[in-house]
């Protein structure tokens, strides 16, 4: 959507207000030992802000089999509880984001932590791109949508989903939040993120429409099928808890 491309070793997309903000906060993720963040290299002679290029295949819809493996769930749960432990003190003053804050803000959130948005190298985790959506947040935003995406959280009908039942994905789901917590050393569970990943849909719903209503048309579908998961998120709450019954 940013029309990012590949220029040899880097990855260049049209500049906005909060180009150096992310700048810096790839380079202070970098300093920190996110060595799998992109390396911020400033601004093309045509004003594009520009990244390192990270190697590797980025899986996209419908997914891979070898995406849906445990090791990827729990190894995508401990880069993105590295990331929330590296920018939890990241100097935000004067900073600019293209998406607002959520409160309350603990860290900075990528807000789109996804296997399509991953580089892998031989099936390992070894990337992640996409950061100038990145914006201050709860570490609970950012899980919540890794949950959606990767255990998945999504009606049977979502072709982007896994052929799971729902004791599976609450197993899978709890094994994504304690190996987040382990990493991280801040617990989430499963109470605290369901609500926030249905929150998050119809956001995301909302935002979709937004786009749809100003000429993407081919994205009108994508609202309803948002819709229609948060609505499955909050009929299988107490089953996905491991509460049912």
């Amino acid at each position: 959507m940013s029309g990012a491309v590949r220029v040899g070793v880097s990855v260049r997309r049209r500049a906005g207000a909060w180009s150096p903000t992310i700048q810096r906060l790839l380079r202070h993720l970098r300093q920190h030992g996110l060595d799998w963040a992109p390396e911020p290299l400033g601004c093309d002679q045509d004003g594009r802000d520009s990244v390192s290029y990270l190697a590797g295949e980025v899986p996209q819809y419908p997914l891979p089999d070898w995406v849906w493996s445990e090791d990827i769930l729990t190894d995508a749960a401990r880069h993105l509880a590295q990331l929330h432990a590296a920018s939890a003190d990241f100097d935000t003053t004067d900073a600019s984001w293209q998406i607002p804050a959520h409160e309350p803000v603990e860290v900075i959130c990528h807000n789109d932590f996804a296997p399509y948005n991953m580089a892998f190298v031989d099936g390992r985790l070894t990337g992640v791109i996409d950061w100038d959506t990145a914006s201050p947040g709860p570490r609970v935003w950012d899980l919540a949508y890794l949950a959606y995406r990767l255990v998945p959280l999504t009606d049977p009908a979502n072709g982007d989903g896994l052929d799971s039942n729902v004791g599976q994905r609450a197993r899978r789901l709890r094994l994504l939040c304690d190996s987040y917590s382990r990493y991280n050393g801040h617990e989430v569970g499963p109470t605290a993120l369901l609500p926030v990943t249905v929150q998050r849909l119809h956001d995301l719903a909302h935002f979709t429409q937004a786009r749809a209503e100003a000429g993407q048309e081919d994205l009108r579908s994508h609202v309803d099928l948002y819709r229609r998961d948060a609505l499955w998120i909050s009929a299988h709450t107490k089953a996905l808890n491991g509460t049912a019954g």
